[in-house]
């Protein structure tokens, strides 16, 4: 029977190609493929092949191709980390990163229970100054103030987080801030060591030997466009987490040696274009001890959602774009080498090496000043390793959202692990076949190629119908939490 005739009159490409996926072989398989996406935005597209072998008997215990397919084609999640960009692997990889966290406040996950006995804090990092901008400030008591406009502004107000002054802002100290926090984050860990070592009146020989320093930290926007850090930090035995701190080793401690780090770690940019910057942290250090379970206000839970939130966020939440604006034919650069290895002027970008141009960008004047900043700082010889053109869009900050120090709690490669595992299991019971035994040694091979990212049309649509049936699911689930919490 010939179809084209029927589809040619659909006018909606979208439905004229679920039409087509649905009179395939197997439409039943690629409505799977879609559900097991969980509702993901823009999946990856693989072309390849797998196979598991028992060595012992040289039998093929598992054989997977794309070309049984119906289309051909087999989707992954893209497991972005960005709400902006995917909500469905961004909610994942919060969960990991909360299960990251907790595991290193009460344990669990290969980290002993004991724990949570442990002293531990939560601080907070924030830039320094570069100028005044609106805000909404308060009294000790809560009170609100009037910002130094005069104006109370409402908390969605588009102006909070700019500068009072634009033309006396100083934009390139803050981009130059936020390309070196993590390198100011680094300095602050050297002196936490020496300061606690100082404070104990110990060699920091001695401390190693008796005491390690755990962590986890998060990076965050700021309106202003600044990124400031949320951090767990720890007190462990010598063997980490397994061990007890010694007696001598309390919050009280923890809590002078982050201060004190904080006030002296410091950095000095050097240039001869737009002179020397000094990077330190802002006044405002916030820390605090994170109490037990269900005790006090700063609980395991709390911190663990805290930083679980912030680590899906992007520079986006400043008001800026998600995206990169480096033109990928010449790499930012502007120009191309032709075959007589001389500079061609790229036809893409005309030259400006901007995938599109900054001044047509649709954010504040006060974010497209920093993107200018870091754009133009990038292009100076004095900060050509830095590479700020490349990270104009995230305001020159060029480190990792969320880090940890390799003691403090499992690792989101083994959440990760253990995911992949289970589903294996799972593939493995539904296809009937038998479980292998812990004394075989198997093999696998694959040969896997990407091939493109997006769905099609017609799954568009199927994606677009599990992204609605997740939603209702999670509504109704939390509909049914908040009864429950009434009636009790």
């Amino acid at each position: 029977m010939n179809r084209t005739p029927i589809l040619r009159h659909i006018i909606s490409p979208a439905v004229r190609d679920l039409v087509e996926l649905a009179n395939l072989d197997n439409f039943d398989r690629v409505t799977e493929q879609v559900r097991n996406l969980r509702g993901c935005t823009r999946p990856v597209n693989l072309v390849g092949w797998t196979t598991t072998t028992d060595t012992a008997t040289n039998t093929v215990l598992r054989s997977y191709s794309t070309a049984d397919e119906p289309t051909g084609r087999l989707l992954t999640a893209c497991g972005n980390r960005r709400s902006s960009r995917c909500p469905a692997c961004s909610r994942l990889y919060a969960a990991d990163t909360y299960h990251l966290i907790k595991a290193g406040l009460s344990g669990g996950k290969t980290v002993a229970e004991s724990v949570r006995t442990h002293p531990r804090v939560f601080a907070t990092f924030t830039a320094p100054s570069f100028g005044p901008v609106h805000n909404r400030p308060t009294t000790p008591t809560g009170k609100r103030l009037p910002c130094r406009c005069g104006e109370h502004h409402p908390e969605d107000a588009p102006i909070l987080g700019t500068p009072l002054n634009p033309a006396t802002y100083d934009y390139t100290g803050a981009v130059l801030w936020n390309a070196h926090a993590g390198a100011l984050w680094a300095r602050f860990t050297i002196y936490l060591r020496r300061e606690l070592a100082a404070h104990l009146g110990m060699t920091q020989k001695a401390l190693k030997a008796a005491l390690r320093i755990s962590f986890a930290k998060v990076a965050e926007y700021q309106e202003r466009g600044l990124v400031h850090f949320h951090a767990v930090i720890r007190f462990d035995g010598p063997d980490g987490h397994t061990t007890a701190p010694p007696a001598w080793a309390t919050v009280d401690a923890l809590d002078h040696a982050v201060k004190e780090a904080a006030r002296r770690a410091v950095l000095t940019v050097e240039s001869d274009t737009v002179g020397d910057h000094r990077i330190a942290w802002g006044e405002r250090i916030d820390v605090r001890e994170i109490t037990a379970l269900g005790d006090g206000e700063l609980t395991d839970q709390k911190v663990a959602g805290y930083v679980a939130k912030y680590a899906t966020k992007s520079a986006e939440g400043s008001g800026t774009v998600d995206r990169s604006l480096v033109c990928h034919p010449c790499g930012g650069r502007g120009y191309l080498r032709g075959p007589d290895n001389f500079r061609d002027l790229c036809t893409d970008c005309d030259g400006t090496g901007q995938a599109e141009p900054l001044k047509d960008l649709r954010v504040q004047r006060h974010v497209r000043q920093m993107i200018h900043t870091a754009w133009a700082l990038g292009h100076l010889p004095e900060f050509a390793e830095l590479k700020l053109w490349k990270w104009a869009h995230m305001l020159g900050f060029r480190g990792h959202f969320s880090t940890k120090s390799r003691a403090y709690s499992t690792t989101l490669g083994a959440l990760r692990d253990v995911r992949r595992t289970w589903r294996t299991e799972q593939a493995r019971a539904r296809a009937g076949l038998p479980a292998p035994d812990e004394n075989t040694t198997l093999v696998t091979e694959s040969s896997w190629q990407y091939l493109a990212s997006g769905y099609r049309p017609g799954e568009e649509l199927l994606a677009a119908q599990a992204r609605h049936e997740i939603t209702q699911a999670r509504e109704h689930a939390e509909c049914a939490k908040t009864e429950g919490e009434v009636w009790q």
